[in-house]
């Protein structure tokens, strides 16, 4: 198994009739996945998402891949296919057709009806082509045939592209769900049929891999939230994600089931289950669903509400009514359910809203303690059985964080697939399909970029330890003004601290120690502010670690008069 080496240089140009993957986003890490695929000059990406950030990212709203790689190439990008509609697979296109609007966007009907949703806001009105499961079209040199898998919302694809360099498919995201809510099953007929024709590198979803078996079927959810609801006496409350379709409307069945009123609570909630409702993905019986204000007369037996939060996101309505700053209160004897799974590194925030849930006599029904989520990924048993059926030349794993990837890559060897035909890369890391056969020659850049309110990539690493260093630490400012003659302290020190633990009347003994090393810069000629502001940070920073063992920012201001 090849895999990428620090030392990897700038991937050299690409050979005649070979095929370029540029893997942007989604290798290494759960979200932001972006492909890049380019053949005679020209590119064809597949999916543009987002990753939402951890802890040590304070401020940052999302995590884009970085488009550095294809700025100046955008004319040569002649379609951006959406595999479906979650956001890690389409929130970063509103941010990529920004900077060039008219690259077309090709998906099912669902998924460009959720990102058509979503340019409105950004004020953005995309080319679209619709396809659907058995289509097959031409974009540019890339002949893309469009296979159905089932996941986690509806409408999921998989994509054949035909060059003369060989066939690639990538799944997106899938599983095998033998049965789903919607009937429509991964199409294994389709794949089989591909492997016939000759699959020379397949591109798979690694999510699962380490998790032996077979994804129990999402039917299997049902009985489980009918025995919720049958033991619920107060309200309900439901945080899913804003784009399960399926899991909303095994909710909606048993609310109807129970005599229960449902309304959606969160922009993004109301939008996308409107939406389903509209193209015939969500089935709502008559008066079923009504406005959250239509709640306040109706008791609280007769109530459900569905909001977003489930992995905790401080913003989302599931976070701020945990922490009592929302318009519905939770009560002793409301019953709240998340349903869905942990996103890997949302679990310290999740497992915070549910203990603050918990304090206001909320019983919470969750992954830990009842089967209200079965995942939207493959395990191993179905990959073990989808390679059988695929029988690719070569491999490339995709979708995962490293040991996800590394799991898969094993999966496949087992199946028979030469390990020097198995590709572990990671974003960045270029690999061309030449002559049938994939191989890593080079990298390049496909760093992290943030967005920030409106700011998108001015927030750095260097920011973000900033950010973290003043979480953490604190700040302390100090303000000195000397005499530009004589270098002699006038005023000051005057020093501030803030969220540093330090008492203002703790300072008192580091005074003496700025004025010293003031006092002896000027009789060593030192005089520029700039020079005289590092001493400053010095000499307090020494006595702050001294003292007390921390390290706090320091910002220190040098005035002449």
């Amino acid at each position: 198994m090849s895999h990428p080496h620090p030392e990897l240089g700038p991937p050299p140009k690409l050979p005649e009739g070979g095929l370029r993957i540029t893997p942007l986003g989604g290798l290494g890490e759960i979200g932001r996945n972006m492909t890049v695929f380019e053949y005679d000059g020209r590119l064809l990406i597949v999916d543009c998402g987002v990753l939402f950030p951890e802890e040590e990212q304070p401020g940052v709203d999302l995590i884009l891949p970085d488009f550095t790689v294809i700025r100046d190439r955008l004319d040569d990008v002649v379609g951006i296919v959406l595999t479906h509609g979650h956001e890690d697979h389409i929130g970063g296109v509103p941010f990529l057709l920004r900077e060039k609007p008219d690259i077309p966007l090709i998906g099912s009907k669902l998924t460009l009806a959720l990102i058509e949703a979503k340019l409105q806001e950004h004020r953005i009105r995309p080319y679209t082509l619709e396809v659907a499961e058995g289509h097959r079209e031409r974009v540019g040199p890339f002949d893309c045939e469009f296979v159905a898998v089932n996941h986690s919302i509806p409408d999921a694809l998989a994509v054949a592209i035909r060059t003369p360099a060989g066939m690639v498919v990538h799944t997106g995201d899938f599983k095998m769900d033998q049965l789903p809510l919607d009937r429509r099953l991964t199409d294994l007929p389709a794949f089989a049929r591909l492997g016939e024709e000759g699959i020379d590198l397949l591109l798979v979803d690694s999510t699962n891999a380490e998790v032996p078996g077979f994804v129990p079927p999402e039917r299997d959810i049902s009985n489980v939230l009918r025995t919720v609801f049958a033991g619920a006496q107060k309200r309900i409350i439901v945080a899913s994600f804003a784009s399960h379709v399926h899991r909303i409307q095994q909710i909606l069945d048993a609310a109807h089931e129970y005599g229960r009123r449902v309304a959606f609570v969160g922009r993004s909630m109301v939008r996308n289950m409107g939406i389903a409702r509209d193209l015939g993905y969500l089935r709502v019986p008559a008066g079923l669903v009504v406005d959250v204000r239509a709640l306040d007369d109706l008791p609280d037996d007769e109530v459900v509400l569905v909001c977003t939060g489930s992995q905790g996101e401080p913003m989302a309505a599931l976070s701020r009514m945990a922490n009592r700053d929302h318009q519905i209160r939770i009560v002793q004897g409301d019953t709240v359910i998340l349903a869905s799974s942990l996103i890997p590194g949302n679990e310290n925030a999740v497992y915070r809203v549910i203990n603050g849930l918990t304090r206001w006599g909320a019983n919470v029904v969750h992954k830990g303690n009842a089967r209200v989520h079965v995942s939207g990924h493959a395990s191993a048993g179905e990959l073990l059985y989808f390679y059988n059926i695929c029988k690719p030349r070569n491999l490339m794993p995709v979708h995962g964080e490293w040991r996800h990837l590394r799991a898969n890559a094993e999966l496949g060897a087992l199946t028979g697939i030469p390990k020097d035909h198995i590709v572990i890369a990671e974003d960045g890391v270029v690999v061309d399909l030449v002559n049938g056969k994939a191989r890593i020659v080079g990298k390049v850049q496909a760093g992290y970029v943030y967005v920030d309110g409106l700011s998108v990539g001015d927030v750095t690493e260097a920011s973000l330890k900033d950010r973290r260093i003043l979480g953490d630490e604190g700040i302390i400012s100090v303000f000195v003004v000397v005499d530009s003659t004589t270098g002699k302290v006038v005023s000051g020190p005057q020093i501030q601290a803030r969220g540093s633990g330090i008492e203002d009347a703790a300072f008192s003994a580091v005074v003496p120690k700025i004025e010293e090393a003031i006092a002896k810069a000027a009789a060593d000629g030192i005089a520029e502010p700039h020079q005289l502001q590092q001493l400053v940070r010095r000499s307090v920073g020494k006595w702050v670690s001294d003292s007390y063992r921390r390290r706090p920012m320091i910002l220190p201001v040098v005035v002449e008069v």
